[in-house]
């Protein structure tokens, strides 16, 4: 049981450390999506200057 705690613990610290650099690199205008702008349908949304 207590096993299943920590691994369940490590994990959701690992989703909030991804999710966070996502965050952090959305605002300083960094691609975060892990491709290419050129052919992407969302371009406009990560782009809307």
């Amino acid at each position: 049981m207590l096993a299943t705690i920590i691994i369940a613990a490590i994990i959701f610290g690992l989703m909030g450390l991804i999710i966070y650099k996502k965050i952090k690199a959305h605002k300083e205008g960094k691609n975060t999506c892990g491709c290419g702008c050129s052919g992407c349908s969302s371009a406009k949304n990560c782009h809307s200057k």
